[in-house]
């Protein structure tokens, strides 16, 4: 099934399920109100919104309204914990070898994570906001996970078992206050403004085939400014699958329902297939011409994120959204 929130007017939307070609959604407020209200209570709930489901999937549209993703908040507004990875780690030796930094052999078998900002997280098509344009604007396509109640020293062999549902990321960065945060060595915070997520999170199962091994084996597409800017395949060259990240982060904590684990940016060693941030294709400028060619992104750029199942459908709907100066008239929210 794939589950939605819409605005409402109050921090945390409006809980709906979506139909399978993201044309229809039905609002469930007899079943769960929002959408932590559903993982919090997922194993009564979710065998009710799935029945919803597949009321729409054999053309009850019944309650149903038009599925308008300019609507849509994240899929969790705001979460109890937002948590991201490292996943693709081709993608982090890559950026070191454009500063000839060397990469410690331990990043190979033991995960990157960095705790998110979970307070305020983008819809799809809200704008975003930044302050100025010299903070080196980038964007970072990934995709997550959201789990249930995991305990503490979760193995990677019981993680799959928590996760129930995923969608998609663009976890924005300001590359140009990155090294001076990491150099006082406590971490991101300026640096990693409010994170975007798709209009639709997805139970595994709408994946099909395409999810196994605890990856999603299909390409992650971003297009800036309309132009195709990469489109590396999310199951190819992912060091660690979601149940090792979920290991990961539970060695010394346990996860609530409602956590989001992120994979890092989408990265290939095939390089023809493009990349998921300026940042990445920046560092392979620098290594082929000794210098970056490529500028980061300015106000009224746009970036669409997008993921497409093996049937040429949209898995998550787009996350489409445009750069905007904060504090502008013209914002969208």
């Amino acid at each position: 099934m794939k589950l939605a929130t819409l605005k409402d007017g109050t921090r945390d939307g409006t809980l709906v399920v979506v139909s399978r070609d993201l044309a229809r959604a039905v609002p469930v407020p007899q079943v769960a109100p929002t959408l932590q209200s559903a993982l919090d209570d997922w194993g009564r709930v979710a065998p009710q919104l799935a029945a919803v489901s597949a009321r729409l999937a054999q053309g009850d549209t019944a309650g149903s309204i038009p599925f308008d993703p300019a609507r849509a908040m994240a899929p969790l507004p705001r979460a109890y914990h937002w948590v991201d990875g490292s996943a693709y780690v081709n993608h982090v030796e890559l950026v070191r070898q454009a500063r000839n930094a060397e990469m410690p052999p331990s990043f190979w078998t033991d995960p990157l994570v960095y705790q998110g900002g979970s307070d305020d997280l983008l819809g799809a098509m809200d704008d975003v906001p930044v302050p100025s344009e010299e903070f080196g604007i980038d964007l970072e396509a990934e995709i997550a996970v959201i789990t249930d109640d995991v305990p503490m020293a979760t193995s990677a062999a019981g993680a799959a078992a928590h996760i129930k549902l995923l969608l998609l990321v663009n976890d924005w960065s300001l590359r140009n206050l990155v090294p001076a945060e990491l150099a006082k060595g406590f971490g991101f915070y300026q640096s990693k403004p409010a994170t975007a997520f798709s209009p639709c999170a997805v139970t595994p199962d709408e994946l099909g085939a395409a999810w196994h091994d605890q990856k999603v084996h299909l390409p992650l597409v971003s297009h800036i400014n309309g132009q195709l800017f990469g489109q590396p395949d999310a199951g190819v060259d992912m060091t660690f699958d979601f149940a090792r990240l979920i290991e990961h982060v539970t060695r010394t904590r346990r996860l609530r329902a409602g956590a989001i684990v992120g994979s890092g940016t989408v990265s290939n060693y095939d390089r023809s297939r493009g990349s998921s941030c300026l940042a990445e294709k920046r560092a392979l400028e620098q290594i082929q011409h000794g210098k970056p060619l490529s500028t980061f992104l300015m106000f009224g750029d746009t970036v669409r994120v997008e993921m497409f199942g093996r049937d040429g459908a949209s898995v998550f709907g787009a996350i489409d959204q445009k750069v905007v100066r904060a504090g502008s008239p013209a914002q969208r929210s």
